[in-house]
């Protein structure tokens, strides 16, 4: 397993050349800032990882668009927005599989999809910036706290939170932050999160969240997953 460095998880825009790895998931938006661990044991996807461990260990977590079971072992179409990820640690099971864990670095476009010379997906991506206007900085404030409260509000009733979590959610973390962190946990419908994680406008972002946030409260909120104990969510399967 590798070890974790945090030197090593930084990002520098400016030594990334445009082109990286796709790996496409039909159940996972991953966002910035978010930890999620994967088990990857198809071929292709394992070739995937050791050429990004073999180089500059990213990947960027796409989505599967609508309609990919039909062409699921050849390439299906994407959403237009994935997440640029680093590889924070790896292990190999006995069968050859392996157990990743991923940090979400930045938002991308994907704007061209490569040839296929490798048995994985490769494209053309660009980086995208958060933007914060500074007009609306009197109203940021209250976004951060509404957010705040809302998601609290979604927690299980009765169950402590985690104090990690606790003390993240009372700091004054950027609102930039704290919408991927929420859009990432919280029980919204899939097309949304494709939406938020294509949205960098951050006080539009953290509206449309609420907005959905607040129709989940009306209409009842879906089924919640079974995760296992801790605080990571459970492994996403390739």
């Amino acid at each position: 397993m590798l070890p974790w460095n945090v030197e090593d998880l930084t990002f520098d825009a400016t030594r990334f050349r445009g082109k990286t790895r796709l790996f496409p998931l039909p159940d996972l938006v991953m966002f910035p800032h978010v930890m999620q661990p994967v088990h990857i044991f198809e071929s292709r996807y394992r070739e995937m990882l050791n050429a990004a461990l073999d180089s500059d260990g990213l990947i960027a977590l796409s989505v599967l668009a609508p309609g990919w079971e039909a062409d699921y072992d050849s390439r299906p179409a994407v959403m237009p927005y994935a997440c640029l990820s680093r590889i924070v640690t790896h292990q190999r099971t006995e069968e050859g599989h392996y157990n990743v864990l991923l940090l979400g670095l930045r938002r991308v476009r994907i704007d061209l999809e490569l040839p296929p010379t490798v048995s994985y997906r490769e494209a053309e991506v660009t980086v995208l910036d958060d933007q914060v206007i500074t007009e609306n900085d009197a109203d940021r404030l209250s976004l951060q706290t509404a957010l705040t409260k809302r998601f609290e509000e979604t927690l299980p009733p009765g169950q402590p939170t985690n104090p990690a979590f606790q003390e993240l959610l009372s700091s004054e973390v950027p609102l930039s932050v704290l919408t991927d962190l929420v859009s990432f946990a919280t029980q919204i419908d899939f097309e949304t999160k494709c939406e938020l994680l294509g949205e960098c406008d951050v006080d539009r972002r953290a509206a449309l969240l609420l907005e959905a946030m607040d129709l989940v409260s009306l209409d009842g909120a879906p089924p919640q997953p079974k995760r296992r104990s801790g605080y990571l969510p459970p492994f996403s399967k390739n």
